[in-house]
């Protein structure tokens, strides 16, 4: 399976999924990086394309990603692994370990992939990053079986291969690297730790004395500004109905503690809750006429929208869709300091951007909490500061809004 057809505001283009993969060695297997451009690259880095060369049910699939992108398409047609590897890619740039990002690698690996002579297995994800740097690659190989490891990366840009790994000894936990150094000697080499991401790794590792090194350097951060400050968010109704102890105020995934936070953001930016306020009077049935969050005797709190009149309704009492419309909103006009995140502490927040990413965006919505949630997203991609990657099963009253990229998916 794939991406079938990628839309948008300005063009379409076809892309497409083919199957073919089998065991998993050395290095990726990977085209040449495409020089980049004299264009005008943003200041905040982000992706701008997600390939699975080789990931559960996606071989050779690539999704461009705009600002404000929807992966559409049925139950089966790997909208969710596709947001999985994404955010398996967040979490190995912050530098996590594999064992960690893939509890259940086999899951991961195509199910048709035959094992290679050695009995190995494994899988193959890669992204594309723009930035000041102009378009970086990433490339990475993953092996399952038999034991979990990255056995081979490719960081690259402007048609220069920056970073390369493989595994040369099965036997050992690491991998031989060579990066670009462009003085006396042209490649640096070295081992690194087969449980991390080497480009995570290499500002411990290079000392940034030549042009050459800077150059991997500042690619290299690059990627990893661009991979992290990535929000995997899917509301659970279930367990927002009920009061929930006063905590840090940041939003859990699963947005359990959402009174915690209402009651944060309420106190510390009026405008802010303002505009969540307008959003939920647009989507939630009835008068609204404030959204509050209230401190109970047991040190609980609790979420009630005001109606106005005297008549405060506690969240208990909303709708599944209701509940799930209005944790989204809050998502989408919070930011990195309220939101359970893990920036980039030394690069100023002015150069990243969060990034949302929401598996079963449209789940429980009527047509218009969609339209509602769909113009709020692109309202606040325009800005730059947020991006969102939406996975629904149909994009009826999602797709209008400006700047919106929609990638169809086909079983």
């Amino acid at each position: 399976m794939g991406a079938s057809s990628v839309s948008s505001a300005s063009s379409a283009s076809e892309v497409s999924g083919t199957s073919g993969t089998s065991g998993i060695s050395g290095a990726p297997e990977l085209s040449a990086a495409r020089p980049a451009d004299e264009a005008t690259h943003p200041d905040r880095p982000r992706l701008t394309e997600l390939r699975l060369s080789a990931f559960a049910g996606h071989r050779r699939a690539v999704f461009p990603l705009g600002a404000f992108t929807l992966l559409a398409g049925p139950s089966g047609s790997g909208k969710s692994s596709a947001l999985r590897a994404y955010e398996a890619l967040a979490r190995l740039g912050g530098g996590a370990g594999v064992a960690e990002v893939f509890p259940d690698p086999v899951a991961c690996v195509p199910e048709r992939a035959r094992p290679d002579a050695q009995r190995r297995r494994g899988f193959r994800i890669g992204c594309t990053a723009d930035g000041p740097e102009g378009p970086v690659r990433l490339d990475v190989a993953v092996q399952a079986e038999p034991d979990l490891r990255i056995v081979g990366e490719r960081l690259s840009a402007g048609g220069v291969v920056l970073l390369e790994t493989a595994l040369r000894d099965p036997s050992r936990p690491w991998v031989q690297a060579a990066w670009h150094t462009a003085g006396q000697s042209p490649v640096t080499r070295a081992p690194l730790p087969d449980d991390r991401l080497g480009t995570a790794l290499l500002p411990l590792r290079v000392a940034g004395r030549t042009e050459g090194q800077r150059r991997v350097l500042a690619a290299a951060e690059q990627m990893v500004v661009a991979l992290r400050s990535v929000f995997a968010c899917d509301p659970r109704p279930e367990r927002m109905r009920r009061p929930v102890p006063v905590g840090s105020g940041r939003l859990l995934a699963g947005c359990d503690n959402l009174a915690d936070v209402l009651w944060r953001t309420r106190v510390e930016c009026g405008r802010r809750h303002a505009r969540l306020v307008g959003a939920v009077r647009a989507g939630c049935a009835g008068v609204v006429a404030d959204v509050v969050a209230e401190v109970l005797g047991d040190g609980t709190v609790r979420a009630v929208l005001d109606r106005g009149d005297g008549i405060r309704t506690e969240l208990g009492r909303l709708g599944d869709g209701e509940l799930r419309y209005l944790a989204l909103a809050l998502v989408l006009l919070t930011g990195p300091g309220v939101l359970e995140v893990d920036p980039v502490g030394e690069v100023p927040e002015a150069m990243q951007t969060l990034t949302v990413l929401a598996d079963g965006l449209d789940r429980g919505l009527d047509p218009v909490q969609r339209r509602e949630l769909a113009g709020l997203a692109a309202r606040m991609c325009e800005r730059g500061h947020i991006r969102v990657v939406g996975a629904v099963s149909d994009v009826a009253g999602l797709s209008g809004a400006g700047g919106t990229t929609v990638v169809h998916l086909e079983p």
